[in-house]
Parts: structure tokens; C-alpha cells; sequence
């Protein structure tokens, strides 16, 4: 954000605060200096109309009135101010267990933005008795995935009010519980929506609303958006009886559980065969099932799976390869072959020339620029009333800049202020390393959260009252209460979003009897599902902590047959025995943050180009190096403890994550593919038989 902007805003901010009456656009414009550098009168309204704008987007409430009730329509008479009541956050405060939490909920959000918005909410509370640093050592550390391309468009169409289109291809229908998938193409079609709310479900985001083209409230799974969502003019209101929540539940009814059939090969397939709704059956000696592959079947196991989602079968049915083969219903069938002929006709494809370089944060857009340095500002000064001799290299680090952007801050805060009255600037000092600010009343508190803000930590704490062993907790209601007090009329769209981190299928107790082990230290005998190896293997573990990373949940254990700190995936864990007292090993788990990656001398290096809608894959899987493609698609340099798992990945994603190196990994995910297709197509079938 340019510095001339920052100061215009700040002082804008601060004249608007001091004065009961407020200011016409003209007397502001003598009084705000910055606004004389606009080449003509137009383009000074133009710009006054835009920082207004602004600041009330950030949650400042800039209110607009007129003395003269016979000219109330006349702009050049219209009053502006900021009243300090409506500007200052409430003087809640909260107590260290109310803190623990507001902490925990701040840290939930992987998505840049949100993430920002929750620690400069974060930040803000400080002043009310929030300590910022207490998530790190919480032996449950959820994570809200926000990394759909289209989350950041919906989420601020959702919260403006403001109508979408999006293109959008529909998820398989079903027709009542235990019935078939009805099977046909399905296309993608151009959607105009009113957004009401948006959730996660079944580890996906939707937004609900009312769906222009149908005239009907409906769903829309943002994964399956095809299209970048485009915002459109006008707004709407939101029906009073609208629930989010009630939204949500009643996805359970919309996606109606659906038999499905799969063979698998025997000895294969451990995680389908854990999931089945009954024993394997051997298939008979030859094929006669319609659609089945013809010749000898011995070898061959029938597994009969109920589920709520068929994509997601689809996709866990293709990552297991030549060892299954989807079935039926035919929408299934159909689902498996598409992802799989989808990601070798990627793979076949030239890999583009590009240079990785070292991964860096992405760079904020103008307007999160804007948000950010405004909002440090504005909190800086209350920050420093309460911390008067505050240390410089301290408090950079406290607010997320070097101590050289702090200087530069400090200095833009002594230079804002109103022209004609001199005694109206701030008394800034650090010259000897410690910061006092003096004459500085108006900004002496933290302003009220804006509306990212309230959302990003009252969404995050609804979402920790889902979880076991944090929901129950008085802490938590408390703290969600005073929240809200705090947050006003901003605190209103967190009714209108709503995450769920538990797992389905039973997933919630098994996370209940790994928190009490981790707080009760204790060892547990795990029987514990290798995809990898498609294997079940029984583990002895010391547990340390709960974190979910992708909508999944993973606990960090130290394991006895590794001798080493591992991670295993919850809802692969099939059996819990308590085993006694633990016997911690290797580091403290205060002292390494939970991740999926720990990087390794043995380690190997692994080049993935990424479409758009497979961008999440960078974070995700903590990408060392990268490079921009042509059409918005990335190339990311991956760390893998072994690669046995990529072939199964890049069948999952139907080809929007491609293998470019290592080469000899390459030629082995095209014949992964290819074997696997061969269960459903003949090689003839317009899938070339050989590279080249």
C-alpha cells in the first residue's frame, strides 16, 4: 500500500474522530492535505467516496448525516464523522482459559486471508487480556482447509450479500436411500446465485442459496465449480429463518447413501475391505456381471460398500489402481474411468520448460495490502499507550514486520494528522530502541473487529465446540458469548458460515480416546491401515497431539517400531488399546510445531505440475521450491519419505496433478495408469498403448 494512501486513510480516520459534528466532503478535503494531489474535483469526490468505502469494509463505522433536513439529498452538505463509541471495541475482557481458546480458533484457518484477519483480530483482543502465544502447546490443533480456488470470491460474496456466477457440473444424483446412481454425462452449466451461507461438509465446501436459474434455495459444492466465480451488480436480503446449520443437516437427506459394488484383488484393497458392509465374497472363476472385464476372475474378491458420496468412492477406488475395479452402479463405474483416463491423458502430455525457485508467500493483493497496513497501524497505537518504552525489535516481532517497516510505521504515524491543527499530531519516539507515543487519545483503543475478523474467530470457535474434549468446556461458551458482544453487528456473518473438522463414520470417538491418552499420557496398541503397502499393521505409540491438515485428522505419536516420531492418519485406525503409562521419546512436542513433512537426508525430490484446481497441493504438502505455468497452473518440488504413494495421488486428482520428475517416476505413474485403465477399456480404446 503506498505511503501517501496509508497516511490519507489514517488521518482521514483521525479527523473524523475528532469532532462530534463531523465534516462536509469540502471542509475535509481543506483539512486532509493528501486529497489536494487528485488532478480535478471529480476526481477528489471520486476518491473520498473509495477510502469511505474502505473504511467501512474494515469495519469503521464512517456515518453520514445532514443538518439541513430540507437539502438531505445534496452531497456537498452532508456530514461525515466517526463516532468513538461505535469505533472503539467494547471493553470485554477474558480470562486465560477464555484466551487458550480464542488462541486455538485463531490458528484453525490455513487460508491466507482468514488467517490474517484472525491474527489482526487476535492482535486487537490483546488489549482486553487475550494471550496471542498459547495455541502452539494445545494437544489439539484443528485446521479450517479453506483452499478451493474459489473460496476467497464466495466467502466475500457471502458476507457483502453480493449474487455470483459461477460454471458448475452437478454431483452424481441418487435417487432414495440404498438406491442407484442414475448414470449419464454430466455437463457444466452457467449458475446465478444468491449466496445465504457456507459450510464445510463431508470435507468439502458448499454455499447455499437461492439459485436464480431454478428459482429454488439449492447447494453448490465449491470443488465443482468449473468456472473462476464472477461477482455481479446489485444485492439482496437473506431470509430471516435461514440456518446455516439446518442447511447443512439436511445435506444427510439430500445425499442419500448409495450401495456400491467394487472387486478387489485378493490381498488388496485394505482400506475398502475395512470399510465394506460385510465380508468379501470370492468372485466366480469367469466375469458374468455386466460391464465386468472378461476372462479368468480367481483372485478376485466382491466388496459391497454403502456411502453417502460416490465421487469420493470414485476417487478412492481409482487410487488403489489395478488392485479394483469399480462395479456398479454405473455412475460409479463410469466416475473411476474418467478420473483414470483424465490423469494419464495428463500425464502422456510434454512437460513444459520452467526454473523452480524457492517458495515464498504469495504477495498480499492491493486491497489485503491496504487492510493490513492500516489495520497495524491503528492497532499499533493503542498497543503502545498500554506498552509505553516498548522494545523496537519486540514489538516488530509481535506484529509481523521488521524492525525497519516498524520505523517506517512510527514515522507515518507522526506525519498523519489534520493540516490546520498542528497540535492534533501524534508525539512519536524511538529513537533509543524503546517506542512512546503521547497525545494520541482518539486512537487510545483498539477499534471493533471488522467483519473477516468477527467471522474468522466466532467461525472458528463454533467449529471447536463440534470437537471432543473443547466443545464442553464453559471456556469456550464464554468466550464465544463475549466474542460476539465484541464483534456487534459485524459478529451477524458468523451465523451465515459454519465448518465441520469431525469425521464421519465414527470417527469422533476414536478422536475422544486419543485425546484422553495424549492428556493422560498414555501408550496405545494401534492396528493401523499402510495405503501405501495396502496393509494393516499393528503399532505401539506414544501419543503426543491431535492436528488436522486437508480436512483430516492426524495424530503425532512417537512409535516404537519406527523409533521415531510418526504421523497416523485417524480414520485409518481401526482398533485402540490403552497399553499403560507412556514412555515419552525423542523431542518435546511443545517444541516442534505439528506438520505432516518432517524433512530427511533420505528424502526424495519430487516435481508435480499442478492445474488450478489442484493449487491447494503447494501448502498442503509444504512445497520447497516452485515456478509459474501458462493458464494460472504451477510446477511444485515436493519432499517424499518414498514415492509408492504418488501413482495412487495422481489417479485421485483426474488430471489435475501431473508427475514431471523424477523421469524414471513419470514412466512409472503412466504404466500405474495404464494397468489400472486396463480394467475398464481395452488399450485400443483412444488411450495410447506406449509413451510417445
Amino acid at each position: 500500500m503506498p505511503a501517501n494512501r496509508t497516511e490519507r486513510l489514517l488521518t482521514l480516520v483521525i479527523v473524523l474522530l475528532s469532532t462530534r459534528r463531523g465534516f462536509t466532503k469540502h471542509e475535509l478535503f481543506d483539512e486532509i492535505e493528501l486529497y489536494g494531489e487528485a488532478p480535478s474535483t471529480a476526481a477528489r469526490e471520486k476518491l473520498f467516496d473509495r477510502d469511505k468505502a474502505f473504511l467501512r469494509e474494515q469495519g469503521i463505522p464512517v456515518e453520514s448525516y445532514s443538518e439541513e433536513t430540507l437539502y438531505d439529498q445534496d452531497n456537498s452538505v452532508r456530514r461525515y464523522r466517526i463516532r468513538a463509541d461505535a469505533y472503539r471495541l467494547p471493553g470485554v475482557r477474558f480470562s486465560p482459559e477464555e484466551s487458550a481458546v480464542l488462541a486455538l480458533a485463531a490458528s484453525m484457518w490455513e487460508q491466507a486471508s482468514l488467517g490474517s484477519a484472525a491474527a489482526r483480530a487476535l492482535r486487537k483482543l490483546q488489549a482486553r487480556g487475550v494471550v496471542a502465544d498459547g495455541a502452539a502447546a494445545s494437544p489439539l490443533q484443528p485446521r479450517i482447509r479453506t483452499n478451493d480456488p474459489n473460496f476467497d470470491t464466495v466467502w466475500k460474496a457471502t458476507t457483502t450479500r453480493t449474487p455470483i456466477s459461477f460454471g458448475y457440473r452437478p454431483a452424481a444424483r441418487t435417487g432414495s436411500a440404498g438406491g442407484k446412481a442414475k448414470p449419464g454425462r454430466r455437463r457444466s452449466t452457467r449458475r446465478h446465485v444468491q449466496p445465504w451461507g457456507m459450510g464445510s461438509r463431508f470435507g468439502h465446501w458448499y454455499v447455499v442459496g437461492w439459485d436464480l436459474d431454478r428459482g429454488a434455495e439449492r447447494f453448490f459444492r465449491l470443488s465443482r465449480m468449473t468456472t473462476p466465480v464472477a461477482l455481479e451488480a446489485g444485492s439482496y436480503d437473506v431470509p430471516e429463518d435461514f440456518d446455516i446449520e439446518a442447511s447443512l443437516a439436511s445435506l444427510d437427506r439430500v445425499f442419500a447413501p448409495v450401495t456400491a459394488v467394487v472387486e478387489a484383488r485378493e490381498g488388496a484393497a485394505a482400506e475398502l475391505r475395512l470399510r465394506a458392509d460385510g465380508p468379501a465374497r470370492p468372485e466366480s472363476a469367469t466375469g458374468d456381471r455386466a460391464g465386468d472385464r472378461a476372462g479368468d476372475r480367481t483372485g478376485w474378491d466382491v466388496l459391497s460398500l454403502t456411502v453417502p458420496d460416490l465421487d469420493a468412492l470414485a476417487a478412492d477406488t481409482a487410487g488403489l489402481g489395478a488392485s479394483a475395479v469399480a462395479v456398479e452402479p454405473a455412475e460409479f463405474r463410469q466416475s473411476v474411468a474418467e478420473l483414470l483416463r483424465l490423469a494419464l491423458a495428463a500425464q502422456l502430455k510434454p512437460v513444459p520448460a520452467f526454473t523452480l525457485v524457492r517458495r515464498t508467500p504469495a504477495p498480499a493483493s492491493s486491497s489485503t495490502a491496504a487492510q493490513s497496513h492500516l489495520t497495524r497501524l491503528l492497532d499499533l497505537v493503542p498497543y503502545i499507550l498500554g506498552n509505553q518504552g516498548a522494545d523496537m525489535e519486540q514489538t516488530a516481532q509481535r506484529f509481523g514486520v521488521s524492525a525497519a517497516q516498524l520505523a517506517s510505521d512510527l514515522n507515518l504515524l507522526f506525519v498523519s494528522g489534520p493540516r490546520h491543527y498542528p497540535n492534533g499530531l501524534m508525539d512519536v519516539n524511538f529513537e533509543n530502541g524503546q517506542i512512546f507515543i503521547d497525545n494520541a487519545q482518539d486512537l487510545s483503543e483498539p477499534v471493533r473487529l471488522g467483519m473477516d475478523e468477527a467471522a474468522a474467530l466466532i467461525v472458528g470457535l463454533e467449529t471447536l465446540s463440534s470437537l471432543p474434549g473443547v466443545g464442553s468446556t464453559p471456556a469456550l461458551t464464554s468466550a464465544l458469548a463475549k466474542l460476539s458482544e465484541a464483534a456487534g453487528e459485524s459478529g451477524r456473518v458468523g451465523t451465515a458460515v459454519a465448518a465441520r473438522l469431525t469425521e464421519p463414520e465414527g470417527t469422533a470417538g476414536v478422536l475422544d480416546q486419543l485425546q484422553q491418552a495424549i492428556t493422560g499420557r498414555r501408550q496405545l496398541e494401534l492396528r493401523y491401515l499402510v495405503p501405501s503397502r495396502d496393509e494393516v499393521t499393528d503399532r505401539t505409540v506414544d501419543p503426543r497431539r491431535l492436528f488436522s491438515v486437508n480436512d483430516r485428522w492426524y495424530l503425532e505419536a512417537w512409535c516404537h517400531r519406527s523409533e521415531g516420531v510418526r504421523n497416523f492418519r485417524v480414520d485409518r485406525i481401526h482398533n485402540v488399546t490403552d497399553s499403560g503409562p507412556a514412555s515419552w521419546q525423542g523431542p518435546d512436542p511443545d517444541s516442534t510445531p505439528a506438520g505432516l513433512f518432517r524433512p530427511s537426508a533420505e528424502d526424495e525430490l519430487v516435481t508435480l505440475l499442478l492445474e488450478p484446481a489442484a493449487s491447494w497441493v503447494e501448502s498442503a504438502y509444504d512445497a520447497g521450491r516452485r515456478a509459474d505455468l501458462a493458464r494460472g497452473r504451477t510446477a511444485v518440488e515436493l519432499r517424499a519419505g518414498n514415492t509408492r504413494w504418488i501413482p495412487g495421488f495422481i489417479a485421485r486428482q483426474g488430471g489435475s496433478v501431473v508427475v514431471a520428475a523424477p523421469e524414471s517416476l513419470r514412466r512409472e505413474t503412466q504404466e500405474w495408469l495404464r494397468a489400472a485403465l486396463a480394467n475398464y477399456e481395452p488399450p485400443a480404446d483412444g488411450v495410447p498403448a506406449s509413451n510417445g
